[in-house]
């Protein structure tokens, strides 16, 4: 599944055939991106949509030294599930 990047919407996006699937930031500071919501069409959910966005945004964030705000839910319960990614989520 091929996630793109829109900076300048602020938002990762996945191309599927029932919709995209959107994951929507903010930068709360240079160096804080709060990630406000991840969206998955109802007809593309339990396939991993969600979870690639997620993934996508938080290798974004390491490799530009960014902290992340998990507004969304459903990253806090992604990182909770890969704590690999954990030093990167404020709290």
């Amino acid at each position: 599944m091929k996630i793109e990047h829109n900076p300048a919407a602020h938002r990762f996006v996945a191309r599927l055939p029932e919709g995209d699937g959107v994951l929507v930031y903010r930068m709360a500071s240079e160096d804080i991106m709060e990630v406000l919501s991840t969206q998955v069409p109802p007809s593309a959910r339990g396939r991993g949509v969600g979870g690639a966005l997620v993934e996508a945004a938080l290798i974004h964030a390491r490799v530009h030294e960014l902290r992340v705000i998990p507004t969304c839910w459903y990253v806090g319960t992604w990182v909770d599930r890969h704590p690999e990614y954990r030093e990167l989520v404020m709290e």
